[in-house]
């Protein structure tokens, strides 16, 4: 492709990329890719490369790319209605009918739908309202937030707060000190190999309650916590986990915020990962999948429970001193109408759980066998590859040796986009929920060739 304009210069020279090592990138030692379509499961850049998308952006683009239908939505809203606010009672005609789709889909005992622009600030949205309904209640003490170990929930002050790993915090003054961490559920990386799954469930359930017992009960607010486990390793939940967690949270009447920025509308195969776990959430934190990402817009959706003490604390005290500027984008929610409608349409939350299935079949019989290849996981449409030194002895490598980027450059390599997770030697995938199984062929046997290509 003929190019004469000075695009990659100044892409080095004035964009400040997240989740990026700056000085490299300045440098020119990270590769720069400069994406210029999409359709499927697929990407393109504007050197002319075709791609396997197998981590749908960042697990967000649910229903693939291209799709005309959001697109035209998007801009006939734009046309009518490009932007009007949300304060003292305005709507749109797209924001209430979503509100309206949303809570048709949603647990039973949720109750309204607050948006905002992205799963941080939806996060932060939530330990605000936490806070204001134990402030309306009379208990100013009990402010705490429980989070996991390896959780992700936003990269903001509170919200990088409960995220629980490290590169979000390293100097960044980072945890709040209204957020501690307990054990996460992660299997694999028990601390004794004898457990069964339900043994461990129950030790992180009683590592909880140890937990609120020395913070104090009445100081501890809420847990937060993804239904699976996303960018701390893509982790399903072990046999027995998400009943034990709530029996402990009932007993010392804590909140549940269900993150569900990954798995919500349709990435394990039903609409919620509360549905598909058995949660029953205060708060559901929504965003990537709202919209597949065509535009953004993120949401809280409020329990029954809750709402009744929101609406007893502004009687009080006034209006409720929250808001964003861009909640409930009009263009935001024309693209969420859309996105529900497609998902509803082409049967995709169902397509999620089946051709999710055949993807974590065919990378188990691709590479469940190779000698550096400790577990193959996953729930719906994510799967994981953790990679480790000795699998018998479940030694790993020293990060230093950077396995797991090492793999996905050689996948990349292949023209698959697979994710290096964090702390850890872990490859992540979650395509796209049109993935068929010819290209989860061809995903898992591009993987088997780019693990070889590194390790052997």
């Amino acid at each position: 492709m003929l190019k004469n304009d000075m695009l990659e210069q100044w892409d080095r020279e004035n964009f400040f990329h997240p989740s990026t090592h700056l000085a490299e990138f300045a440098r020119g030692n990270v590769p720069q890719r400069v994406i210029t379509g999409g359709q499927g499961c697929h990407i393109e850049d504007r050197e002319g490369n075709r791609l396997l998308d197998a981590f749908a952006g960042l697990y967000c683009v649910n229903v693939g790319y291209g799709r005309q239908e959001i697109a035209e939505a998007i801009a006939t809203q734009a046309r009518e209605l490009a932007y009007y606010h949300a304060y003292v009672g305005h709507g749109t005609e797209a924001s209430i009918t979503l509100a309206k789709m949303i809570l048709d889909r949603a647990p039973d005992h949720m109750s309204k739908v607050y948006f905002g622009m992205s799963g941080s600030d939806a996060n932060e949205t939530n330990i605000k309202l936490v806070w204001y309904y134990n402030n309306i209640l009379g208990r100013p003490e009990k402010k705490k937030i429980i989070s996991r170990w390896r959780g992700y929930h936003g990269s903001g002050l509170v919200t990088g707060s409960l995220t629980g790993l490290e590169l979000f915090h390293k100097k960044f003054d980072l945890p709040l000190s209204q957020v501690v961490h307990t054990e996460a559920p992660y299997y694999f990386r028990r601390p004794d190999l004898g457990m069964s799954e339900a043994q461990f469930s129950a030790h992180c359930a009683a590592e909880l309650e140890a937990l609120i017992v020395a913070q104090g009960p009445d100081t501890i607010a809420a847990f937060i916590g993804e239904p699976v486990l996303g960018t701390g390793g893509i982790v399903p939940p072990p046999e027995g986990y998400w009943a034990a967690i709530q029996a402990v949270l009932d007993k010392y009447d804590i909140l549940l915020i269900a993150d569900e920025v990954v798995t919500g509308f349709g990435r394990l195969g039903t609409m919620f990962g509360s549905e598909h776990y058995g949660l029953k959430p205060d708060l559901i934190t929504i965003a990537k999948g709202l919209t597949s990402a065509y535009a953004p817009l993120s949401g809280s959706i409020v329990s029954e429970k809750m709402w009744s003490v929101l609406e007893q604390g502004t009687d009080e005290n006034g209006p409720i001193g929250h808001g964003w500027t861009y909640s409930a984008h009009p263009i935001g929610a024309a693209a969420g109408v859309a996105n529900l409608r497609l998902l509803d349409d082409l049967d995709l939350v169902r397509k999620a759980g089946e051709n999710g299935a055949y993807l974590n079949k065919v990378m188990s019989q691709a590479l469940g066998d190779h000698a550096h290849v400790g577990e193959i996981r996953g729930a719906g449409m994510m799967c994981a590859i953790e990679f480790v030194k000795d699998r018998d002895s479940r030694t790993f490598f020293d990060a230093s040796e950077k396995v797991g980027p090492r793999i996905a450059a050689a996948l990349m390599e292949e023209n698959v986009i697979g994710r290096a997770m964090p702390q850890g030697d872990i490859l992540g995938f979650a395509p796209p929920f049109c993935l068929s199984t010819e290209e989860a062929d061809e995903v898992a046997d591009k993987t088997a060739r780019a693990v070889r290509k590194v390790l052997g």
